[in-house]
Parts: C-alpha cells; sequence; structure tokens
C-alpha cells in the first residue's frame, strides 16, 4: 500500500519569500526523490495564489519515511523554510486505497 504524505505551505507575502520557498522546495524534490523508496516527492505552486505551495510525497510503505529522514538533507529544510512562512505547515497523512481492482458501485 503506498504511504501519501501532503503537506500545504504559505509564504509570507513577499515575493523574496516566494521566491526562495519555490527555489526550496524544486531542490528538495530533486534531492528526496532519489531517496530509498520514494515512488515520488512532487512540489506544486498555486495556480492563482503564488503563495500557496504543496508537497506530494508518496513511499512504499508508512516505515519508508526512515530513509527520507534520516536523509541529512532534511534537517536542513525546516530551519530555512519556516521562517518564510505566514503560517505553520499543515501535513496530512494518507493510505492510498488500492484502484488496481474493478469496483462496481451499487445504485
Amino acid at each position: 500500500m503506498v504511504y501519501t504524505i501532503v503537506v500545504h505551505l504559505y509564504a509570507k507575502d513577499d515575493p523574496v519569500a516566494i521566491e526562495k520557498v519555490k527555489s526550496k522546495l524544486i531542490e528538495a524534490s530533486q534531492v528526496y526523490s532519489k531517496d530509498k523508496e520514494t515512488i515520488s516527492w512532487f512540489v506544486m505552486q498555486d495556480h492563482i495564489d503564488p503563495r500557496a505551495f504543496t508537497i506530494v510525497e508518496r513511499y512504499e510503505h508508512e516505515s519508508s519515511q526512515k530513509y527520507h529522514l534520516g536523509n541529512p538533507y532534511w534537517k536542513t529544510f525546516d530551519p530555512y523554510v519556516i521562517p518564510l512562512l505566514e503560517k505553520p505547515m499543515d501535513l496530512r497523512r494518507f493510505n492510498e486505497l488500492d484502484t488496481s481492482k474493478e469496483v462496481k458501485v451499487e445504485e
């Protein structure tokens, strides 16, 4: 079962802060996408509000996070990003639903 973490970030109302968050997220994706048992590590910016960002982290298992948290880069992320944010990160954890089997919903 794929374990997914979705994180919403909201940058301060400052073009420099927005650009720094954006660049750090791109860098983080490039680093974390190489971690063992990481399926994908996507970063997105809202199409209307440039201050709003989302990270979607997909792992083979919940236990796969140990490789993410063990990556030396992880210790640099929060200290850099948190001062650039308007509010705390909103982190949610999910188990992806299995969509490989056909399902029929009765009416």
